[in-house]
């Protein structure tokens, strides 16, 4: 795709940070936007600054793009009252918990399995017919650096960035001989909110969470344009894209530690080298 004037744009997890980067970008560029956020407040503030950009019809739904029910339906309503997709952003994600593997529960990568990886999986389903309908359309998945390599105390996280992966690049085979594009972004240190919810988010987002949105949203377009299939960019992303295939794996795992040490609890990973195997237990 070349132009966006009058094409309708689904946005999801425009709330804030790069997901509100994408939504003021289409609006600059003529957009119909469909937004969503799990977040109501958010996802208004979003639409207000949108609405001070363009005149063109806006609709916006507040819901977790995990609940399928919830993304078929806002499928449905894009349709009916604004017409058929032409751009699918997946956006929308959470962080982990920040901790190691054996102090997660389930229940944590469960939850962002299904938000991360199912969220990618319903959006793109639930649109695609649309997309096909047109003749023309692309579709943006997002994944992350963490789904390149994997990083201690990310295994939850990495876990569903490396299944988005996955998928997309399925999808992209796919739909080869189809006049849909499909586009998988691994972001790297880009400024959000993304890490807040996890234990040392603040020190996470200090060290490693430096490039302003508006510059990889730029590149995304660029991308879905060109018909470039994978984006690899932000703070610190093209040195994790080299590590991910020019290192052994056991070298990159020795330097992947070494450079995140200083965000681990000493306390967790005692339980390493503790024959009772009592520290470190939550």
């Amino acid at each position: 795709m070349k132009q966006f004037t009058d094409r309708v744009v689904v946005i999801t997890g425009a709330g804030s940070g790069m997901g509100r980067a994408y939504a003021l970008a289409f609006a600059r560029l003529g957009a119909i936007l469909a937004l969503n956020d799990y977040h109501l407040e958010s996802l208004e503030q979003t639409a207000v600054l949108v609405r001070d950009l363009s005149h063109r019809p806006l609709l916006t739904s507040a819901f977790d793009v995990g609940n399928r029910e919830h993304m078929y339906d806002f499928a449905a309503r894009v349709k009916a009252e604004l017409g058929h997709a032409h751009v699918v952003i997946n956006n929308a994600g959470v962080s982990g918990e920040g901790l190691p593997s054996w102090l997660l529960g389930d229940d944590s990568y469960e939850r962002v399995m299904q938000i991360n990886f199912f969220g990618v999986v319903y959006g793109t389903r639930a649109f695609l017919p649309q997309l096909l309908a047109n003749g023309e359309g692309a579709v943006v998945n997002v994944s992350s650096v963490f789904g390149l390599v994997g990083t201690p105390n990310n295994s939850d996280y990495c876990a569903s960035k490396f299944a988005v992966r996955g998928f997309t690049e399925s999808l992209m085979v796919e739909l080869e001989q189809s006049p849909i594009s499909v586009h998988l972004v691994h972001p790297g240190g880009i400024r959000t909110n993304i890490a807040s919810g996890a234990a040392k988010g603040e020190e996470f987002t200090e060290k490693y969470l430096k490039t302003e949105p508006d510059d990889i949203v730029e590149q995304v377009i660029r991308c879905i344009r060109s018909g470039k299939q994978r984006l690899v960019y932000g703070h610190q992303a093209r040195r994790l894209w080299l590590a991910s295939w020019a290192m052994s794996l056991e070298k990159r795992n020795r330097v992947l530690f070494r450079e995140m040490e200083d965000l681990l609890d000493p306390e967790h990973y005692g339980v390493l080298n503790d024959p009772q195997g009592e520290a470190g237990r939550p």
